[in-house]
Order: structure tokens, then sequence, then C-alpha cells
């Protein structure tokens, strides 16, 4: 058979290899993706969308169908106790979600892994992206020409070659053993086992109970309700082989109701693990990793399905740029040095919270003090890379406060709110398609000098183009009238001129590793 040819392969069709192909498709890059389950996630997994991620999901047009797709929102309970009915330890209702709407334009959704992952694949295939199930990666190799991979469907072997692959192929993921890469971290803290069922236990909404009871494999567990009414999901401790009559038992011990009728969902038993780990490298050669592959925490937090899509958000424009010949392959080495410093923090941020909730007996003087704001998790992380333009006094801090926004090359562009033809708007409504500079009319050299780079780039004269009803826009991005400030397509300052110092041709040469 011939062999195929794409620009990238994605391996794994979750929400972080859906997200990547579907941003590469929206650069103009149409990937491949080969999954090998023969459709998308049927276990209610990660569940929830933070606004930065809903303003990335904005950009690709599917922020609406993700709101659509979440269920009413009546309400969620953060329950530890014996059981679904019995003694409760600590019971927090979160009737509503921080506000955030200071940092951002967007809002929350509630949309579960099992409905947000057929809404990514169907805009991965309507902008082109070619995304096959029952089919597995067998094998890959890399040289500086590219990556030679075989995969494997119901036809047969075929050889496929690519100038990049994406590794988006879960917490085990082949690809990184293959490469040789390891894991750093606290490493494995539980396996356990799951089940789907369905059972009238009164319940609406969709609680999220942590279980302590010895009567329960490992001595608990957790249950979490689903987007259908009264069907549930069951996690305990790993034990080999349990028949239908003990999950009957065992789903009556931890709902705490001893004669519950209940019945299983006939889609097999899930295996799971809890661990910290944190890949050693996000790329090797022209192999970059993304969610599960290269970070595993608690799910404790919700950040793991976030930072999932996240990942090939911010990956997909430098992966595009590369392969259209707009960016030298070293803008890529970026990816690495960006997105693991922050897995690292995150990571422990979950720990912290998963040995405050599930396991009180971890928790000792190596456990993470909770990051304050909470908003600088969501808001203030920084991107620091040679991607960006860093100031000569920039502390190289990787976090900084969100609240009071610095607006410095390497972090967020801050929401600033404006107006264009009478509708509100964002400086973030900007961003996500191309580089953008932000500058007042009278900035003309910056004016200029934009006109005359080689890029594809987006300039909005603040004042002019768009309104800045609140005067908000210099003082935030910490410029002059005269100044300028340069945007990636992920919305990260890329650089600044406070005035009309500076040489922006030169520092986006650098930037896209053109020299």
């Amino acid at each position: 058979m011939t062999d195929e040819r794409h620009p990238v392969l994605v391996v794994g069709a979750g929400l972080a290899g859906l997200s990547a192909a579907m941003f590469l498709a929206l650069h103009g890059v149409r990937a491949l993706v080969v999954e090998r389950h023969s459709t998308t996630s049927i276990y209610p997994k990660a569940r929830g969308q933070f606004p930065h991620t809903m303003e990335a999901l904005a950009v690709a047009g599917v922020a609406e169908r993700i709101s659509e797709a979440s269920p009413p929102d009546p309400g969620f309970h953060i329950v530890v106790a014996e059981s679904v009915t019995g003694r409760v330890h600590n019971d927090v209702l979160i009737d509503r979600n921080p506000d955030f709407g200071a940092l951002s334009p967007a809002g929350w959704a509630n949309t579960s892994q099992e409905r947000a992952e057929p809404v990514l694949l169907a805009r991965a295939r309507e902008l082109g992206a070619d995304v096959r199930f029952a089919t597995e990666l067998v094998s890959f190799t890399q040289d500086e020409a590219g990556v030679r991979a075989v995969i494997r469907d119901d036809e047969g072997e075929r050889t496929v070659l690519a100038d990049y692959l994406v590794a988006a192929d879960g917490h085990r993921s082949p690809i990184r053993e293959a490469l040789g890469i390891g894991t750093h971290g606290r490493g494995d803290l539980s396996r356990s086992i799951g089940i789907v069922f369905e059972a009238d236990l009164g319940r609406q909404g969709f609680g999220l109970y942590y279980l302590q009871n010895p009567e329960l494999p490992g001595g608990g567990g957790v249950v979490v309700g689903t987007d259908e009414p009264n069907r549930y999901a069951l996690a305990v401790g790993h034990r080999e082989h349990v028949l239908e009559a003990e999950w009957l038992e065992l789903i009556r011990i931890a709902t705490g109701v001893p004669d519950l009728n209940s019945t299983l969902i006939t889609n097999g038993v899930t295996n799971g693990h809890t661990a910290v780990r944190v890949a050693d490298t996000f790329s090797a050669g022209r192999v970059h990793l993304i969610g599960d592959a290269v970070r595993v925490m608690p799910p404790t937090g919700g950040f793991g399905g976030n930072t999932a899509i996240l990942d090939g958000y911010y990956l997909a424009w430098k992966l595009a740029m590369v392969v259209k010949g707009e960016a030298g392959q070293a803008l890529l080495d970026s990816h690495d040095a960006e997105r693991r410093p922050y897995a690292d923090i995150l990571v422990e941020q979950q720990y912290a919270a998963f040995a405050q909730r599930m396991r009180p007996d971890l928790a000792d003087d190596t456990v993470a003090t909770p990051v304050d704001p909470v908003s600088t998790l969501f808001f203030g992380y920084r991107h620091l890379s040679n991607a960006v333009a860093a100031e000569s006094e920039d502390d190289g801090a990787p976090l900084e406060n969100p609240e009071q926004p610095t607006a410095r090359p390497g972090s967020r562009a801050p929401h600033v709110p404006l107006r264009r033809n009478g509708a509100d708007l964002s400086t973030r409504d900007l961003f996500g398609r191309t580089f953008v500079l932000l500058a007042t009319p009278a900035a003309e050299k910056w004016l200029m000098e934009a006109a005359r780079l080689n890029l594809s780039l987006t300039v909005y004269r603040i004042g002019t183009d768009v309104e800045d009803p609140e005067g908000r826009f210099t003082k935030t991005y910490g410029i002059t009238e005269r100044g300028a400030t340069l945007i990636r397509p992920d919305g990260f300052v890329a650089w600044r001129a406070e005035a009309d110092e500076g040489d922006l041709a030169a520092a986006v040469d650098k930037i896209l590793a053109r020299v």
C-alpha cells in the first residue's frame, strides 16, 4: 500500500489529541489523528471547563457548543463521607464558580469529557482533520527529515510519513516510553477499578463523594454523578476479577443503601490509578507530548482535562507556523520550556487537595501551600522561553498575580474592556488566530514598522479600531501612548516597548527562531 503523507500525526483522540487537531486545522494544518479505541470516551471522566479554556474554545468556534452540552447546574457538592448517604466528614456546596469576570470575558462550562470529546471531534473534522478510530500506532522512527510511523486498522498496516508527531496517548504513553523519556514526581498513589451504574438515589446535580470506608477495597472510593439522570460512576481500590454480584454489593456499601436496586452499565470495568508524575521533557526531536502523556495528577482540582485542551491550543500555533515555513524549527523548543514548569506546580497543587480531601495520612510538611489568590493557577502562569522577548529586569517568576497584571513578555495578555461598533468586547477577544499588535494611534513608529514585518499580523489601534471606554489599555499593558505590545496567537505577550525605543523586527525574528 502506498505510504500516506501528513504534516502532523497525532496519536490519541482524547481531549488533548482532538484539541491539537482542531487548533492545527484552525491554523491551516490538517493533521491525521489515530485512536486505538473505537470511539470517543464513554466514561464521565474529566468534567468542567474553566474560563481560560473557554476562551481557547471560543477561538475554535466551539465554546457555545460546549456550553450547550453542559447539563443544568443546580450546584455541586464536594463531600468527604463514609458513603453517599452516610456520615459526613466534610461537605462543601459550590453553588457558583469563582467570579473571574475582571480577568476574562469568558464564563464557565460544566461539560463532561464524555460529551466534550464529540464536540471537539466534530469541529476538528469540520476544519479538515482526518480522525480515525480503531487505528493504532504500531511503531515509529524519526530523523532529521521527519517521522516514519506504522499504523494498523482492520484493513492491515500502512506507513505514515509526517513532519511531526504529537503524542496524546495517555498516562501510560507508549510513545514516551519508546523515546526513553522518564518521569519525576511522587509516583503512584493508588490503583483503582470503576464501574458505571444506574440507581435512584434521590440526588440531583453532580455531587462528588470522596469515600473513606474500610468496607470498600483500599479503604475508600469515589462516587460521582454523570450527565444522565440516576447514572453514577463508582471507583474503588484495585481488585482483580470483581463479579457482578460483588459490584452490586460494593455499590450498596458506597451509597450507604443496603437494599439498593442498581443496574450495571454494560461497558465493562475501567482500570485507573492516581499518581503524581511529570515527564522529564515534553519534546524529543520531532515528537511533542501533551495531556496525560506529560502530566498525571489526582483529579482533585479539575485541571487535568483543562490542561489537556490547552496543551493542544498552545502547541498548535507553533507547529503550524513551523510546518508552513513561517518559523524556524527551534520555535518548538519552547513547548517544553513553557509547559513543564507549570505542570510541576500544578501537580503539587492537586496533590495538596488530594491529601486534604481523600488521604489525610499524606498531609505532611512536603505538601504544597495553596497558591493565593487561586486565580493565579488559572490566569497567572507564565510562558517563559526563547519564544518571548523577555525584558532585562524580568525576575523569571513562573507565576504572577493576575489580579495585578504586569503584561510583561511571557505573561498572559490582560483582559481590558473594549467596545467596537457599539458592542462590548475584551482585549482577549482579539487573540487566537494570528500575532496581534496593540498600540494607540499615536504610536506611529510601531504602526509603520508592523506594516513591514514578514509576519501574519493583525493590528489594532486602541482608541480608533476599537474603543477603550474606561481608558485602561496603556496603564494595564505597561506602555505609553507611543508604545506597543505584541501578542502571540495563544494570547501571551511576546514583546513590548514602553515608548518608541526598540527593534520589533529583530524581536519577531528571534521569537520565531528565524535567526
